[in-house]
């Protein structure tokens, strides 16, 4: 198994990376989307949250009211360290069994937007970084997501500096230009990543 670290700040194009290494056969596994699995009604994960932070943090359906729990963790460092300590490890524990059941030989990728901040425990063959100008990943985000300029402005500067994932990175895709300029570089990526040993 060839292992895959992509990240990139929100709306910097990482979504549509991932879209075009899935094309080519890569096998995704999606860090947010495994974050919103480890929490569903009846996961261990779930009941370790209720009984920290209380049955305040649930909607009516018995599923996590993220925004009321959002409003706990987002003002108190404490608080979102305690969160962490429950989610982080079932998350690893998740993803570790979903990298095991990929196919022999495949590319694995690792779409996972915070992997600077999160400190990430695997070892990574290689890391690509999607990568575009604040200026434009505000208009993306106004644009895409409907959120207004400052708003866009506070996601972008809550994630770590740009300079912090260039930093980490094997191979950085410019995801400025239009759709066909950002697939050719992942085309010309998956040729390179196809042949890692």
């Amino acid at each position: 198994m060839t292992l895959i670290g992509l990240t990139g700040g929100i709306g910097s194009g990482k979504s549509t990376i991932a879209r075009r290494l899935a094309e080519h056969g890569a096998h995704i596994v999606d860090a947010d989307q495994i974050a919103r699995e480890v929490v569903e009604p009846g996961t261990p994960a779930l009941a370790e949250i209720i009984a920290h932070f209380g049955a305040g943090v649930l909607n009516s359906d018995g599923s996590l009211n993220r925004s009321a729990l959002g409003e706990i963790v987002f003002t108190d460092e404490t608080q979102r360290e305690m969160l962490n300590s429950i989610v982080h490890p079932a998350v690893h524990r998740r993803t570790s069994e979903l990298f095991a059941q990929a196919p022999v030989g495949s590319v694995v990728v690792y779409d996972v937007p915070l992997l600077v901040e999160a400190n990430s425990r695997y070892s990574f063959d290689a890391i690509v970084v999607a990568s575009a100008p604040e200026s434009i990943r505000v208009e993306r985000l106004m644009e895409h997501r409907g959120m207004l300029e400052s708003e866009a402005l506070s996601r972008i500067q809550s994630q770590a500096p740009e300079e912090e994932r260039l930093k980490i990175a094997n191979h950085v895709i410019d995801t400025s230009g239009n759709i066909n300029h950002t697939y050719a570089q992942v085309d010309a990526l998956w040729n390179q990543l196809a042949n890692i040993d």
